[in-house]
């Protein structure tokens, strides 16, 4: 390669939300060089992966050192992973290279949701009580200890919504330990074992961040929204955007940077999922890469800056992020996130009160999953959403009463099916 060509960004798995990283590091004048951490693209991030945002694509095919030649030719400036599945060979990569690096000392840590909280518990943060067993009995002999009440099953690895059960009983508890146990997860991962974790009660919150040289900077701060539907007790309907400051905010994101102390996130995005409980937060999961579900998209629009922006930021100038790292981030608009839930299966042809949800006054954009002609399926998770509906406006309670509005489009009358 000619060594007056620019240093290379070299982003691991840009798919999802992490597609949209190239663009912003090709403005600043930088090339982007992909790294595919397998031979296959997972069949949920094909649609969406943009190759001509790349000068080269290298196809990792479990050989490190093959995977480091190839990289040395084009220069590398950082390495970013994408998603969940490429944060392993991110750390690998980047500490090899000697670039600024989260390291591989804490790297399981960062993927196994079980050694997460415990690597975060013996930081001396409060963490839930959780079990990772490939054995029935044994949890069932938890959940009984614990007091037989609600607990979360979950994949010891995995993303979004993936594999996630609300147990109240015993027997629920042993229908979602048999539904996981031995398959594989969205990631293409096999569950060898499953993790239980006590139920937290209160509101979930994400909190978004950049880090560079272990210094935190917050870029936005979510309240979720669930509901019941199709036979999932906590669907993830949505979110509202939170100014930085308040009680419950400083609070959250306290924590927050507690976590990413202790999982060694020192350099570049993670995205920290969190319940507000009556003894105070306590961490879900982190996940060491950008948010998913196109947030940057209202957040652009509500701050003037979002995460992935920030991202950039902290790569291709540190000395001006880091200098700005104690500014609060302020809305100009108020924003939410409301996911539209499909109460059946079916061929779509059309969606018939697309024009009333355009109308709104607050509407902004939608993002569509599923278009006329595909297929649709009954919501029950993060990949079934048929579209993603962001709105804004500067008055909250207008963006609050076209949320509502939007939910009460949702369902039957929204989908015209064969």
């Amino acid at each position: 390669m000619n060594t007056a060509s620019p240093p290379a960004i070299v982003i691991v798995d840009a798919y999802a939300s992490a597609r949209c990283l190239a663009p912003l590091f090709r403005a600043r004048g930088y090339d982007c060089v992909h790294v595919q951490s397998t031979p296959d693209i997972p069949r949920n991030y094909v649609r969406g992966f943009r190759a001509e945002d790349f000068s080269a694509n290298l196809v990792h095919h479990g050989d490190v050192s093959e995977t480091l030649r190839s990289l040395r030719a084009h220069r590398p400036l950082a390495i970013v992973p994408g998603v969940e599945r490429a944060v392993l060979l991110a750390d690998t990569l980047s500490e090899q290279l000697d670039l600024p690096s989260n390291g591989t000392a804490l790297s399981s840590a960062r993927r196994d949701k079980f050694r997460m909280i415990e690597t975060v518990r013996a930081a001396g943060v409060p963490a839930v009580e959780q079990i990772h067993t490939a054995d029935l009995d044994e949890v069932l002999r938890w959940h009984e200890k614990t007091g037989g009440g609600r607990v979360v099953l979950k994949p010891v690895s995995s993303t979004g919504s993936d594999g996630i059960f609300f147990c109240s009983d015993a027997e629920a508890v042993e229908a979602a330990f048999r539904s996981l146990h031995g398959t594989t997860s969205v990631l293409g991962q096999e569950n060898k074992a499953v993790l239980a974790q006590e139920y937290l009660v209160g509101d979930e919150y994400i909190v978004n961040t950049v880090s560079r040289d272990g210094t935190h900077r917050v870029s936005d701060i979510w309240k979720m929204h669930t509901l019941s539907a199709n036979g999932v007790a906590e669907l993830a309907a949505g979110a509202e955007l939170l100014p930085r400051r308040g009680p419950e905010q400083d609070a959250l994101v306290e924590h927050t940077f507690q976590v990413l102390d202790a999982l060694g996130i020192a350099h570049g995005p993670a995205h920290t999922e969190l319940k507000l409980t009556p003894k105070g937060p306590r961490l879900v999961e982190t996940g060491a890469r950008v948010c998913g579900a196109d947030v940057h998209v209202p957040v652009t629009a509500a701050l003037g800056t979002s995460q992935l922006d920030l991202t950039v930021d902290a790569w291709t100038g540190p000395e001006t992020f880091l200098a700005a790292a104690g500014e609060d981030y302020r809305i100009g608009r108020h924003a939410r996130i409301v996911n539209m839930v499909a109460p059946r299966g079916g061929m779509l042809r059309s969606y018939p009160r697309l024009t009333e949800l355009r109308e709104l006054d607050s509407f902004h954009d939608v993002l569509f999953r599923t278009h006329p002609g595909d297929a649709v399926h009954p919501s029950v998770d993060d990949w079934t959403f048929p579209l993603r509906v962001y709105l804004l406006h500067e008055i909250a309670s207008t963006v609050a009463r076209d949320a509502l509005t939007t939910r009460y489009l949702d369902g039957d009358g929204f989908y015209e099916l064969d």
